[in-house]
């Protein structure tokens, strides 16, 4: 029931932003969803399509889903369609009857050149759509809808910032309880295990691929990120972090904390440990302080990227902070350089109800990488904090048990 009242959610706010950017509607065309599903379509339906399938929003409020027979039921139960038919040997004609009834202006469909997230049409289902919309010339009136398909998913609802306050609450949770574990000797995987077993305890998927997470990376000359924990084994003078990330009723939590591991004689980091943790802490703080509605996201970038290279560290090979919603790295618009590779994605204004995380990194040479990753939600006046921010560089030693 909860994943259906969403979906009526997310459809009604679908349905305000085709009016907002002038789109008359917006056609999400789908078949076998189990190997090539739409990343709209999650907010849609809440099952796998199997036959060529059209979801149809307007503008003017209409709402149509045009789906093979043995699946017309399941999205009859959504509750957020004025119209479902079921077809039998083909979805030509009643398509082509609706669309005729409808005559839009103008008609979005998800492809994008940047964004992944609004690019589920292959190119071959774009020819048919094509073909089709041509038999009633309606085809010169196609365009891209990743206007609406971005700010559907960057637009949290109360109910998606719900879901993800339940995932981050649960992450935190198993950082403490793994901060207790921790003690020298112990490998990357044995802390990992401890982890995905505290993740099975509580019924909980992780938020990304399990061979990666959590990654556990100890000591110098570490893959760094993006790597299966191995049988590194931790030792003093090493720091040590983790990126974890859990799902709740379908939604992510991406989070990173540091650590040091004491040596026999040390009851405090060394000063450039601890210098390069407290230089992470404050940038990320700086950051927040910067995000705002209207901002563009390589301007908050560069005030950590600045603070991090005039502290003396290397600029890091990142963008400063992704999006996150129903992956863990989502949306369009993103906290980062003017780099090629994320095209025009930096430049784009951050806007109310998206939600990012904020992760510089730095590398203290001998120990390893200091990195910090916080989630905050874009407000009206500013941004807050939904995760509770490491603020001390957490400490472990032989007695940790």
């Amino acid at each position: 029931m909860e994943q259906q009242s969403l979906i009526k959610e997310k459809v009604g706010q679908a349905q305000d932003l085709l009016r907002k950017f002038n789109i008359d509607c917006w056609i999400t065309f789908v078949r076998e969803t189990s190997i090539n599903g739409d990343p709209a379509l999650d907010f849609l339906v809440n099952a796998d399509l199997t036959w060529d399938s059209l979801i149809i929003l307007s503008a003017s409020g209409d709402s149509c889903a045009i789906v093979g027979q043995y699946d017309r039921k399941m999205v009859e139960d959504t509750g957020a369609y004025n119209e479902v038919i079921g077809y039998v040997e083909g979805m030509r004609k009643p398509f082509l009857d609706y669309m005729t009834r409808l005559a839009p202006r103008r008609i979005g469909l998800n492809y994008s050149r940047d964004s992944v997230v609004c690019d589920g049409l292959t190119h071959g289902m774009y020819l048919t759509m094509v073909d089709l919309l041509s038999e009633i010339d309606l085809a010169d009136r196609l365009s891209s809808a990743e206007e609406v398909v971005s700010a559907l998913r960057e637009r949290k609802t109360g109910a998606e910032i719900q879901n993800m306050r339940g995932a981050i609450r649960h992450t935190q949770e198993i950082f403490d309880l793994v901060r207790a574990h921790i003690r020298p000797g112990m490998t990357e995987e044995q802390i990992a295990s401890f982890m995905r077993s505290e993740v099975k305890k509580r019924g909980l998927n992780l938020a990304w691929e399990p061979k990666v997470c959590p990654s556990v990376f100890s000591g110098p000359d570490t893959a760094g990120a993006h790597y299966k924990p191995t049988e590194r084994i931790v030792r003093p003078g090493h720091i040590l972090n983790m990126d974890f990330g859990l799902k709740v009723n379908g939604y992510c939590s991406d989070l990173q904390r540091t650590f040091y591991v004491l040596g026999k004689d040390e009851t405090a980091a060394p000063a450039e440990v601890q210098k390069g943790f407290d230089t992470i802490v404050a940038s990320i703080e700086a950051s927040r302080r910067a995000i705002r509605p209207g901002v563009e996201g390589s301007t908050v970038d560069a005030v950590a990227r600045e603070m991090i290279t005039e502290a003396g560290y290397e600029e890091f090979p990142h963008a400063l902070g992704h999006q996150v919603g129903r992956f863990a790295h989502d949306g369009t618009a993103i906290l980062g350089p003017p780099w090629e590779k994320y095209g025009k994605k930096p430049s784009l204004p951050l806007e109310e109800g998206m939600v990012f995380t904020i992760e510089p990194r730095l590398t203290v040479k001998g120990h390893g990488i200091a990195t910090v990753e916080e989630m905050v939600l874009v407000t009206e006046g500013g941004a807050d904090y939904l995760s509770t921010p490491q603020k001390e560089l957490w400490l472990t030693s032989s007695s940790s048990s």
